[in-house]
């Protein structure tokens, strides 16, 4: 389904921020890869949180949910033989698994997604599992993947980070669970350092042990371990919240979001810094963020590395913002669900916005003015794409019509449910 995103001058209103899309996928496999019972409080609920929810599922583990809270036997280090898992366009989902199912004899991953998720190479952790003894099966890297394991063997590994921190943290869950100790080195560089925190921290409240180096480029890992079954409770989501608050930003508005810790490890956090650093007026206490924005913005420099999932409502942001706006060491952006920089940067010039790109940057020459817009936007079926989208198309002179805009519901189901209670003028069409 498509959207239109009418010019809307003010949004007003409160909302709670959805539950964490990352802690969320990162509890629901701990909890698997526990032999006990858990019970994770205020789950995500998204297209990439009901993948894991249902490869775990085929995998052994047994779910029982509510309103409140999902409660998981787990499987522990025997998960089931199944031949197939459908991870749909969810690629933290499958890299995490790639290296669990190196537990099975055999598993096939399937291309559901050619478009997407199919286009995405994971050639570095593919290369890592086969340091283990895991033999795997790939079309150059890419889905269709086949992991043959059953009885992967510890010891030196190496991973490139300079793509994705995912394949770092699917060697991390793994390890702890091989018999022999792991040493996990780091090559080139290593991106989203902040996301492997995220891997650590869950990790810890999981019982196992883990020695990393402070920069994380290297990790010793005890084998031996399990994973120890406990109660979890996720917490609200910065990334999908950083749209919502670069739209508050961007209009006159009087909009709080609630749920969003001030201590949070997500690096997404810096959506709040961001918009202070552009004189947003914005007041953040007791985990709520208040912004009370007038439209006026001045532009900013930023190093997006550790909030990548951020940084495209950020350019959204500054495309409004008085001044050129440069944000810089975003290279990984090129390899979610597209090209992150080339394909959003030649939708929002479509729409009349003033953007040039280089490798590994995205620069915006602002427009306080606003933009034409009035134009029809190929969201590559991308959810961060789609939500930022919709925040230039609030100060759009016309109305944006956003193609294929379901696909929102990748990480953020209500995200248009929660932009109209704030009084945004959004429909959905067929």
């Amino acid at each position: 389904m498509d959207v239109i995103v009418r010019p809307t001058p003010e949004l007003h209103g409160e909302i709670g921020a959805l539950s964490s899309k990352n802690y969320t996928t990162r509890y629901l496999l701990v909890a698997a890869l526990s032999e006990g019972t858990s019970t994770i409080y205020h789950p995500a609920h998204s297209e990439d949180s009901d993948a894991i929810r249902r490869c775990i599922r085929d995998l052994g583990a047994e779910l029982t949910e509510d309103d409140e809270k999902i409660v998981i036997k787990g499987f522990g280090r025997r998960p089931k033989d199944v031949k197939e898992l459908n991870v749909g366009n969810a690629g933290a989902v499958l890299r995490f698994l790639m290296a669990v199912a190196s537990l099975s004899p055999e598993v096939t991953f399937v291309n559901t997604y050619p478009d997407s998720l199919g286009k995405r190479p994971h050639d570095d952790l593919i290369d890592a599992l086969g340091q283990l003894g895991v033999k795997v099966e790939h079309n150059e890297g890419r889905l269709p993947i086949t992991i043959r394991g059953g009885n992967p063997k510890g010891g030196r590994i190496t991973v490139s980070g300079a793509v994705s921190s995912q394949y770092l943290s699917a060697l991390l869950f793994l390890t702890p669970l091989l018999e022999e100790d792991s040493e996990i080195i780091v090559l080139n560089d290593l991106k989203s350092k902040v996301v492997v925190g995220q891997t650590l921290e869950v990790l810890e409240q999981a019982g196992i042990v883990i020695h990393a180096a402070d920069d994380y480029m290297s990790f010793k890992v005890p084998g031996g371990q399990s994973y120890e079954a406990k109660s979890y409770t996720v917490q609200g989501d910065y990334p999908g919240s950083a749209a919502v608050l670069a739209a508050a930003a961007v209009t006159k508005s009087d909009v709080k979001i609630h749920r969003l810790a001030e201590n949070s490890r997500q690096g997404e956090r810096a959506i709040i810094d961001v918009l202070r650093m552009m004189e947003a007026p914005l007041i953040h206490e007791n985990g709520t963020v208040h912004v009370q924005g007038n439209g006026r913005l001045k532009a900013v420099e930023f190093d997006g590395d550790a909030a990548t999932d951020a940084v495209l409502a950020m350019v959204a942001a500054a495309v409004f913002a008085e001044g050129t706006s440069r944000f810089y060491n975003v290279e990984n952006l090129r390899y979610k669900e597209c090209d992150r920089i080339t394909d959003y940067l030649a939708e929002l010039s479509k729409a009349g916005a003033k953007v040039e790109e280089r490798r590994d940057e995205i620069i915006v020459h602002g427009r306080p003015e606003g933009v034409e817009g009035g134009v029809t936007i190929n969201a590559h079926f991308d959810h961060r794409v789609i939500m930022a989208l919709t925040v230039v198309g609030l100060r759009a002179a016309k109305p944006l019509l956003i193609k294929d805009a379901h696909h929102v519901a990748k990480s953020y189901p209500q995200y248009f449910d929660h932009l109209q209670a704030l009084g945004a003028d959004v429909e959905w069409v067929k």
